[in-house]
């Protein structure tokens, strides 16, 4: 896929089937995730993918959380399905240092752009992928369930399987960001 059309018809697959990546393409997605700006090299970030019947057991924690943070009934019924909706899900967490000259919020942009970067890669590859976050992303339940730090984030969770459907590619935004000073 030419770079141009990948950044300027960025998009998420929100609905994708097995197969999941393989081994040489889960590579190449964490190959993209460690080339995006990280000052002074820290890598405050990681990633936990989970595939088979790690997404069953990945079910059971949603479930639960679901129930300890007090969604509703309905919510929590679904929550058993939210790892079930791909083959493969990326957990994207940080893993903030102590560092003088990169404040967290600076170490926090590196991990979410090395979540776009892995969605970017997988549409590369042809895989469709969709970033999502919401209630579970911001549980400290959530955290502690995964063996994540609670002075860390949860950046979110990719989705990444085959596409279902064709990308349902997004309107140009007709927005204007640039300005002069």
């Amino acid at each position: 896929m030419d770079a141009l059309e990948l950044l300027l018809n960025r998009s998420s697959m929100p609905r994708v089937v097995a197969p999941g990546p393989d081994q040489q393409q889960l590579e190449l997605l964490e190959a993209a995730a460690l080339r995006v700006p990280d000052h002074m090299n820290l890598t405050p970030y990681e990633c936990t993918v989970y595939q088979g019947e790690q997404l069953q057991r990945l079910s059971e924690i949603f479930t639960a959380v679901a129930g300890l943070e007090g969604l509703s009934d309905a919510e929590q019924s679904r929550a058993a399905q939210l790892p079930l909706r791909a083959p493969c899900l990326l957990i994207v967490s940080t893993r903030y240092m102590e560092e003088p000259k990169v404040p967290r919020q600076e170490q926090y942009a590196s991990a979410a752009c090395a979540m776009m970067a892995m969605q970017q890669m997988a549409f590369a590859l042809g895989l469709g992928a969709v970033w999502r976050t919401g209630v579970y992303a911001e549980s400290d339940h959530m955290k502690e369930a995964l063996g994540i730090a609670l002075t860390d984030d949860i950046v979110g969770f990719l989705y990444v399987g085959t596409p279902a459907v064709p990308t349902p590619i997004k309107p140009k935004k007709e927005k204007r960001i640039f300005k002069l000073p």
